[in-house]
């Protein structure tokens, strides 16, 4: 097979990269990332030799480039995605274009050079906010988004299943729970905290630090995909998670306890703007067809995750100091 991974120098983009090359020998993946302020080809610096591995620098908004590249693969993984909340409240322009507008094109890509076989890797806050009694989501609980970028994303799962209805176009969905693990940019909670925590600052913790979340390893999620693009029934959505809810501040506890620190460097802040409450996931769908679940406790992860961290120290100030943007041109000449 070789495979087109949209967004695979991104954080889950780039781990799935690794382990599909690893776990299928056989195989070659072609890599199209836009390389926004997410997008970092260090992710990927241990397989740039790899002759199964083919970077292309470009958008899935660039129908021209997305054409070309459709027509010499078997199969397309799509997680190409602006994916920060905090920055879609501010500003929801690129999360429209990418997240519905991107999805599009490599739709019609697919349709038009004989129905390529398309995974479409989507979010569980495509459902909304579930209250404290409120089974967790499955593939039949509705779609509910509740800021603009859960609503990009709602936007294009709808338009993945409409070319699989309308057009026969031989798709398949995934919504994921939170991710975390090696890569993850250092903005988001987990890494964010990480690194402040390592450098003696306090950590943020939205309003009362009681929303809930359901944490998956990212490793777990790259084989969720991984089975699904090879088992998963053609037209169906499969809910991958940990089935694991944890609160924010206890997330935040256990962490500081892994570090060997204090509470006192928990700092609360001003809540966020329509925040969730509640995510949980129930992936039995996916354990009872593609004998696919999640096997990296939340505790066993978050250590992986530190020691992650704490060895590779140069990336993640790379990554904050804009530094990582350099990468490309000194690899692959200016853009």
């Amino acid at each position: 097979m070789k495979l087109l991974v949209t967004g695979g120098a991104g954080f889950i983009g780039s781990n799935f990269v690794r382990y599909f090359l690893r776990e299928h020998p056989e195989d070659e993946v072609v890599n199209l990332d836009a390389l926004t302020y997410a997008g970092n080809l260090e992710n990927l610096s241990d397989i740039e030799g790899d002759p199964r591995y083919t970077f292309v620098h470009g958008s899935i908004t660039d129908r021209d480039l997305v054409f070309d590249l459709v027509k010499d693969v078997d199969a397309i993984v799509n997680f190409a995605a602006e994916s920060h909340v905090d920055r879609s409240i501010l500003d929801a322009d690129a999360f429209v274009k990418t997240n519905v507008l991107g999805t599009l094109v490599l739709l019609d890509a697919a349709l038009a050079h004989g129905k390529k076989r398309f995974h479409h890797v989507s979010t569980d806050e495509v459902f909304g906010s579930l209250g404290p009694d409120d089974p967790a989501f499955d593939e039949n609980t509705p779609y509910a988004p509740r800021n603009p970028y859960s609503a990009s994303k709602a936007a294009s799962d709808h338009l993945v299943r409409a070319y699989f209805h309308t057009h026969g176009l031989p798709i398949t969905i995934s919504n994921c729970s939170n991710n975390y693990g090696p890569y993850h940019f250092p903005e988001k909670m987990i890494p964010l905290f990480i690194s402040n925590l390592k450098e003696g600052k306090t950590v943020p913790v939205y309003g009362d630090g009681l929303q809930i979340r359901d944490w998956i390893y990212v490793e777990d999620h790259c084989s969720g995909v991984d089975a699904v693009l090879q088992k998963g029934k053609i037209g169906e959505t499969y809910t991958l998670g940990d089935d694991n809810e944890v609160k924010n501040l206890d997330l935040t506890k256990t962490m500081i306890g892994l570090l060997g620190l204090s509470e006192d460097r928990i700092e609360f802040v001003k809540d966020r703007p329509g925040h969730d409450r509640r995510y949980a996931t129930n992936s039995s769908k996916a354990r009872e067809e593609l004998g696919w679940e999640a096997k990296t406790t939340l505790e066993e992860g978050l250590r992986l995750t530190i020691d992650w961290y704490e060895d590779h120290k140069e990336w993640s100030d790379r990554c904050k100091s804009g530094a990582y943007k350099e990468y490309y041109e000194k690899n692959y000449g200016s853009k």
